[in-house]
């Protein structure tokens, strides 16, 4: 770091963010997933991680709020090609029932398609928790990257393994809470029932940003307790028509967290002009700003973000602009940067 000049033009061959890191030298270190191999609207999601990286080196690395976030080393790996043979693979299989409506009418190939989906989709839940347990157990921080929203359900399991009892912040415009959707398993609509029902050590979810779920979700939840808070956009929206600040609001929610927090990010929380080309974009949704001060929040109420996934982003067909990955490259450095704080790696500006 001795001869990197933060304010300059980004080397040929940096990293992520313009950095010359090193995983060795890294305490963040960012793995990139590009799975999308259920998606049923909108694809592109696997393209997702490739663009931030490409992206984020139009970022200025002075941050006004948090004392240099990148010293204490943020490295993103290569992406891995036997994940992206998986995608491949479990996307056709998949195509295949998504063509019958998610129905098993059409007997044995049908049937064969959704295991071939499901198997490779557990392959990949397996591949995401090796992974980010070694990270986790060689004492880095572990940021997931994706593809669709399904991919960080191997990280939860191994922050469970590693960290025990921790809660969910999930911005999202969905609830993703529906029973192994359209057949299956790991479906992106799926994983935060998966993660509810399968582990234990997630005493809460906290829900930011939900506006498009069906009665069984909204079923689920309920039933879920105190274990479970959704602070649905309408709501949301209301408190801003009464005049309510947003910093009030959001004090709210982080008041809900335990003490040690994974951020679970769904870019379609964000308004759609932000991520137009996600796969399933819903009307509404919040502004950068206010899920910069959330997350800013979480990390100084002096809870640990132990890790953090951002998923859905999709560039636009055909290379015709980056605005989804600028975006999404800024809001993985300000995760980057609070998630520092949290750890007592950076210290705050004010």
């Amino acid at each position: 770091m001795l001869d990197f000049d933060p304010g300059s033009a980004p080397e040929k061959d940096a990293g992520i963010f313009g950095l010359p890191h090193k995983e060795k030298d890294a305490a963040l270190v960012l793995l990139p997933v590009p799975w999308e191999a259920t998606v049923s609207y909108g694809g592109g999601t696997a393209k997702g991680p490739a663009a931030i990286l490409r992206a984020s080196g139009q970022i200025d690395l002075f941050d006004g709020s948090v004392h240099r976030p990148y010293e204490p080393g943020i490295f993103m790996r290569a992406e891995s090609k036997e994940v992206r043979a998986w995608n491949k693979a479990a996307k056709a299989a998949a195509q295949k029932v998504l063509r019958a409506g998610g129905r098993g009418e059409n007997g044995g190939s049908f049937k064969k398609s959704l295991r071939t989906a499901n198997d490779l989709g557990g392959r990949l839940n397996d591949w995401v928790y090796r992974e980010t347990k070694s990270l986790m157990s060689a004492g880095k921080i572990a940021g997931v990257v994706g593809g669709d929203h399904s991919v960080p359900y191997g990280a939860f399991r191994a922050a469970a393994e590693t960290h025990g009892k921790f809660g969910l912040l999930h911005f999202d415009a969905h609830s993703d809470t529906r029973d192994a959707y359209e057949g299956f398993l790991w479906s992106h609509a799926s994983i935060m029932r998966n993660a509810m029902r399968d582990l234990p050590q997630i005493t809460r979810i906290t829900q930011v940003g939900i506006r498009d779920y069906c009665e069984e979700e909204h079923e689920f939840t309920r039933a879920l307790g105190e274990r479970a808070r959704v602070f649905r956009d309408a709501d949301l929206a209301k408190g801003r028509f009464a005049g309510r600040s947003w910093t009030a609001t959001a004090q709210d929610i982080v008041d809900t967290l335990p003490d040690k927090v994974w951020i679970t990010f769904d870019i379609d929380a964000l308004d759609p002009h932000l991520c137009p080309n996600t796969g399933t974009p819903v009307p509404g949704g919040l502004q950068f700003a206010e899920a910069a001060h959330l997350i800013e929040l979480a990390a100084r109420s002096g809870r640990t973000i132990i890790g953090f996934d951002l998923d859905e982003v999709a560039p636009a067909p055909g290379g015709r602009g980056e605005w989804d990955a600028n975006v999404a490259m800024r809001l993985l450095y300000k995760l980057a940067a609070w998630t520092m704080v949290s750890r007592g790696l950076r210290k705050t500006r004010a």
